[in-house]
């Protein structure tokens, strides 16, 4: 669930991030493990492409989930990959699999030499947010690393039309300190992504939230 800047019941100042996390645990009231989320606003124009935000991050904890990792490879990256705890490595007959309607994956890497492999499923993995780029990192030579670092805990990230970024960071029942640590690495590193087209005030506001939770807003 996508976090909403809006205040949590009885909160009306702005909180530190360690704050922050305290009162977000208070509503692990589920009888599932809620996802964390940070959802920054950010002083942006998304229509124009030299301010748009985009990235990854791993995060020093993890997420709590295991994200399944296919990988477009051949020769030796094929082995490379399956080493480094891809689910699922192939070439032509991966992307046919996509086309007749499987997605059953959170993460697409491919090698730059089998794009023209993975070119024609835009249509199936981009509105998904599945589909490999340089930019985010996910077409790279370097595959065993990258499916290692997705493994670990690395999250995507990209502004949306109205020009928030935001971003799983962990679970509730992670340990306060831990979980407060990625968020704060996540936040970091999007403060240091500020577009050089930007002027005025880049970070416009900070909310936390977990999947059934009210948000609480942070300090900037």
């Amino acid at each position: 669930m996508t976090a909403m800047l809006k205040k949590a019941p009885g909160e009306k100042r702005l909180l530190p991030v360690d704050e922050a996390v305290v009162v977000l645990k208070t509503f692990d009231t589920t009888k599932f493990d809620q996802s964390v989320e940070v959802a920054i606003r950010l002083g942006i124009d998304p229509k124009q492409a030299d301010q748009l935000v985009r990235g990854s991050i791993v995060l020093p904890n993890g997420i709590g989930k295991t994200l399944r990792v296919i990988v477009f490879a051949k020769d030796d990256k094929v082995d490379e990959a399956k080493a480094a705890g891809a689910d699922e490595v192939g070439g032509p007959e991966l992307a046919e699999k996509i086309k007749g309607g499987w997605t059953d994956f959170d993460v697409c890497i491919a090698s730059p030499d089998m794009m023209g492999a993975v070119g024609p499923l835009g249509k199936i993995l981009g509105p998904r947010g599945l589909m490999p780029s340089p930019r985010a990192g996910t077409v790279t030579p370097d595959v065993g690393k990258v499916v290692k670092e997705y493994k670990a805990g690395k999250v995507e990230f990209r502004n949306d039309k109205d020009g928030n970024v935001h971003a799983v960071v962990g679970k509730l029942s992670f340990d306060a300190a831990k979980l407060a640590e990625n968020v704060k690495a996540f936040i970091n590193h999007v403060n240091g992504m500020k577009p050089q087209a930007v002027k005025g005030q880049y970070v416009k506001g900070i909310a936390l939230s977990a999947t059934m939770s009210p948000s609480v807003k942070m300090q900037i």
